[in-house]
């Protein structure tokens, strides 16, 4: 099986349907569908439940919210797939989506993941995410998100793929690992291609594999709101520690301190002050449950190519930042 892809529920009711019908509407149909059902209290529930029957759908019912990266690890461990493709819940496919994410996962053996063009569901002609960069400031951000998608129709390499709508290598993830659960939600995606970048392998963009998404519809935050503050606050301090070796935290120890503090009066501006501090306290207390990789030598070139995706974030941040105070799109 080419591949299988992977939708995580929660109280997606209004919709669900329609995201599981762009799937099975794909030009490429050599893939199964598994949906996993993290405890929704809503109809979405009985939608996931009336697929049941239909060749290559599976189901897996939770009775709780295990959180983003325990609900797709689930999906990851049953898939037959030599491919395993996310998509979220609120997106929408266009029909030849996973075939051109096939194809570009198969320009380069080295290719881990691939990203898609990620379109604004009521303003489609504006992206919601092209993947994604970090800074050296320790920010991770989405590329794209706001500007006309018609600047972002050149593949390229790029730093993670957004778990939205995004394509894996299965055989990549059985060496490096799977989503770390220590992510509950948000930045488990990043987390995940960082290291695949560590090992030296490849995170690319593809402009033709194309969704429209709700963004926020399952969290309720299309900025921000308690929840995803605290998820950002905490999940912000346990990504750059993970990912990078001793000397580079200690290289990138007062950019990142700038970044956060930067942070704390943005959320603090926002209203949200209290629950991002509360990330960061979470932060401390998970700090030692972190599953840091071994640094190896012979890693150091993936290591150095990271250092400078980090300082080429940081500037293609400013220059975002600008565009969207000029309200330049």
């Amino acid at each position: 099986m080419k591949a299988s892809v992977i939708i995580p529920n929660l109280n997606g009711a209004g919709w669900l349907r329609d995201s599981i019908e762009s799937i099975w509407a794909q030009t490429e149909q050599d893939f199964e569908l598994i949906v996993i059902d993290n405890g929704s209290t809503d109809e979405s529930r009985e939608i996931a439940r009336s697929y049941r029957g239909r060749d290559r759908y599976t189901l897996i019912e939770n009775d709780h919210n295990t959180g983003f990266s325990h609900a797709v690890n689930q999906g990851i461990a049953i898939a037959r797939g030599e491919y395993v493709a996310l998509f979220n819940n609120d997106a929408f496919a266009e029909p030849d989506w996973l075939a051109e994410l096939l194809k570009a996962a198969a320009a380069d053996p080295k290719i881990f993941a691939v990203s898609s063009l990620m379109l604004r569901y009521y303003e489609p002609e504006l992206a919601d995410d092209a993947g994604d960069y970090m800074t050296i400031l320790g920010f991770a951000c989405k590329r794209g998100d706001g500007l006309k998608a018609s600047r972002y129709q050149k593949p390229c390499r790029v730093f993670s793929a957004c778990g939205g709508a995004a394509l894996y290598r299965r055989s990549i993830l059985d060496q490096i690992g799977v989503f770390d659960e220590l992510f509950f939600a948000y930045y488990e995606d990043v987390d995940l291609s960082w290291r695949a970048n560590n090992f030296g392998y490849k995170n690319v963009y593809c402009p033709t594999a194309r969704c429209r998404h709700i963004c926020g519809a399952t969290t309720g935050a299309v900025r921000y709101n308690p929840f995803k503050s605290i998820q950002s606050g905490r999940n912000s301090i346990l990504l750059p520690y993970k990912n990078q070796p001793a000397l580079m935290l200690a290289v990138n120890f007062l950019p990142m301190a700038l970044g956060y503090l930067l942070k704390v009066v943005m959320f603090r501006h926002r209203g949200f002050g209290n629950d991002y501090a509360k990330g960061y306290a979470e932060a401390k207390a998970a700090l030692p449950r972190v599953d840091k990789p071994k640094f190896y030598w012979r890693n150091l070139p993936n290591y150095l190519w990271v250092e400078g995706s980090l300082i080429a974030g940081l500037f293609r941040y400013l220059v975002y930042r600008l565009q969207r105070a000029l309200k330049i799109t």
